[in-house]
């Protein structure tokens, strides 16, 4: 008897006591989570989309440098056409653009990077560049002849300040003409 009525008792005490979580103690835990995710990937977003800004400035970069030793102490300039055959077996190009068996050469966006001759001059020309690093790329850099982006004027003098980048990049995949010497 002493056993059933302590049987009684703890089976009494176990329907009382709250197991688990509510229906809306899971709602707010799915919310909070959502939020933390959502912020979690805007930062990976700003995060990538600076890597990318920093990857294609130093890939010109290494374009340009690449050219000029290429031609260093050569007589004759650059000529007036597409240098891209010769960088390419030159391997001039970064790793990190691809090269196609035809020797085409497309950046992250798979726009194509083409190097032109331009007599005494040479040009890069980088396309399909999303508006945010287009305008990170152009008001960041510097040692260039000029740059033009689109149909927008040349520019000559460096920095090229933010608003000046932001009024040229004006389209969601850009074209970015640097002249170089």
């Amino acid at each position: 008897m002493q056993n059933s009525r302590f049987m009684q008792s703890g089976k009494s005490n176990i329907i009382n006591r709250q197991r688990g979580a509510s229906l809306l103690e899971g709602i707010a835990y799915l919310g909070i989570a959502a939020i933390v995710i959502l912020g979690a990937v805007s930062l990976l977003m700003g995060a990538f989309s600076s890597a990318q800004t920093n990857r294609s400035s130093e890939e010109v970069v290494s374009i340009r440098t690449g050219v000029k030793k290429l031609y260093m102490g050569q007589t004759a300039a650059y000529g007036k056409d597409s240098l891209n055959a010769q960088l390419v077996t030159a391997k001039v190009f970064p790793t990190t653009l691809a090269v196609a068996a035809d020797g085409a050469v497309t950046n992250t966006w798979n726009g194509p990077v083409v190097v032109n001759g331009v007599n005494s001059n040479f040009t890069i020309s980088y396309a399909d560049v999303p508006q945010d690093v287009c305008i990170n790329m152009i008001s960041g850099g510097n040692g260039w002849l000029s740059v033009k982006v689109n149909a927008a004027t040349e520019r000559t003098a460096f920095p090229i300040t933010p608003a000046a980048a932001t009024a040229d990049c004006s389209q969601q995949k850009n074209v970015i003409i640097w002249t170089a010497q």
